[in-house]
């Protein structure tokens, strides 16, 4: 999917002008107007604040939707978004729909990576963290957790959440986001 023309449309769709949208997302206006034209990619910290702003998770933008009762998404076709930042990959395993639900997503940290900062989510949605290679300190506001490989956490999402690789390796995760429960903003 095209994360420029979702965004646009989806914009219109609700009715937002360019400054509408950034004073909810806090990304300046002038870089909104360039994504929607195709002239920069945002970062994954950028795309997920617009995602938040329009109060929509950020794989509804990233990936076509599919209606069936069995999908199957071979690794050629899962949805990979790359932060030329930071380094960080995020690859969405789960189909995604337009209703609240579940996403499956296995993210990587690189070793020196400066990790990445998540904007809050709505109330209501939860995620789920499973460490499978590495360490990751996760900071949720003012408190730090390290975790192992093998280690997990679970958190309600609604606070300012950051990632990190810790050690000299990169660290690879499985997150769940539940937002069967989210209430709207």
């Amino acid at each position: 999917m095209d994360f420029a023309k979702e965004l646009k449309k989806m914009r219109q769709n609700h009715r937002l002008s360019l400054q509408e949208l950034a004073d909810k997302t806090r990304v300046s206006k002038s870089m909104l107007s360039k994504i929607e034209r195709k002239e920069k990619n945002p970062t994954l910290q950028i795309a997920a604040q617009i995602a938040e702003g329009l109060g929509v998770s950020l794989s509804s933008m990233l990936e076509e939707r599919i209606y069936e009762k069995v999908i199957v998404i071979k690794a050629s076709e899962q949805v990979i978004f790359r932060d030329e930042t930071t380094g960080f990959e995020r690859r969405l395993l789960s189909p995604t729909f337009p209703v609240k639900g579940i996403e499956f997503i296995h993210n990587t940290i690189p070793e020196n990576s400066p990790g990445i900062e998540f904007p809050p989510h709505l109330p209501g949605i939860r995620e789920f963290v499973s460490v499978t290679k590495g360490r990751l300190k996760i900071k949720l506001n003012k408190n730090s957790f390290m975790l192992e490989e093998g280690d997990s956490i679970f958190f309600e999402a609604n606070t300012q959440h950051n990632f990190y690789s810790e050690g000299s390796s990169e660290c690879c995760y499985y997150l769940v986001i539940d937002s069967h429960e989210a209430k709207s903003a």
